[in-house]
């Protein structure tokens, strides 16, 4: 088997990174590393998943990479399906090249062996297992070219980061700075809606609102009995009055 991919990555960094059994590792696409492997396992171990010809396996084995006299890098795996008795193994060479405009050109060359759902997978699909070994070391190959974790630029303070993406933290108080009065600051607020302050200070609406305390006697009340009593008085006195005048 052969395969080449090419990088937009100097030489050097890929060097560093195949050296780094912590970045080998997270070049791996889809591999779940093993906390505690113990001594004498591979320096990188793990469990992965590998999707070919309709067939979904989950492999759990070691990988290792040592450094060769003619620059180029020794590349030898096993592992065992999770769930069955199949078995892979397989041993690659690994050289890396300088491209035009800085980039390198990274090639695979090698052999495999695999029994078990694979095996069976070759024999129905082998276009589709070819397809899949040549996307896993392309997207390894990329991994390799990733920043290392403590490269990446951090964000600045009191900027958070979502999806690469800085973000800078709301302000509630949006014309603090602006050196502008408190008419103008009302303006701006009726045209744009209300400051994220007054919405959380504002009280609920609609169904969720507080029922109001009752109202006690007082002043208020004492005028509003007051009212309709008056209002009876005077009427009683008008019919008295015609009453009388009626016996006269």
């Amino acid at each position: 088997m052969e395969h080449e991919v090419f990088v937009p990555v100097p030489e050097e960094p890929l060097r560093e990174a195949l050296a780094d059994p912590e970045r080998v590792a997270r070049a791996v696409p889809g591999l779940q590393r093993d906390a505690d492997p113990g001594p004498d396992a591979p320096p990188v171990v793990g469990r992965l998943k590998v999707r070919a010809g309709g067939h979904t396996i989950t492999y759990r084995g070691g990988l290792r990479i040592a450094a060769r006299g003619d620059g180029g890098y020794a590349v030898t795996g096993e592992a065992h399906e999770a769930r069955g008795s199949g078995a892979v193994t397989f041993s690659l060479v690994l050289r890396l090249a300088a491209a035009a405009e800085g980039g390198t050109q990274v090639s695979f060359s090698g052999t495999a062996s695999a029994d078990g759902r694979v095996a069976e997978a070759v024999k129905t699909s082998p276009q589709a297992v070819e397809s899949a070994v040549r996307r896993l070391l392309a997207r390894f190959a990329e991994g390799l070219a990733a920043p290392a974790a403590d490269d990446e630029p951090s964000a600045p303070a009191g900027v958070s980061r979502v999806f690469d993406a800085e973000v800078p933290p709301p302000s509630l108080e949006p014309l603090a700075d602006a050196g502008v009065g408190p008419e103008a600051a009302h303006a701006r607020r009726t045209m744009i809606g209300r400051s994220a302050e007054e919405v959380d200070h504002a009280p609920p609406r609609g169904r969720y609102a507080p029922v109001p305390a009752p109202e006690t006697l007082g002043g208020g009340a004492a005028l509003r009995w007051a009212a309709p009593a008056a209002a009876v008085l005077v009427a009683s006195a008008i019919v008295v009055t015609r009453a009388l005048r009626k016996r006269r």
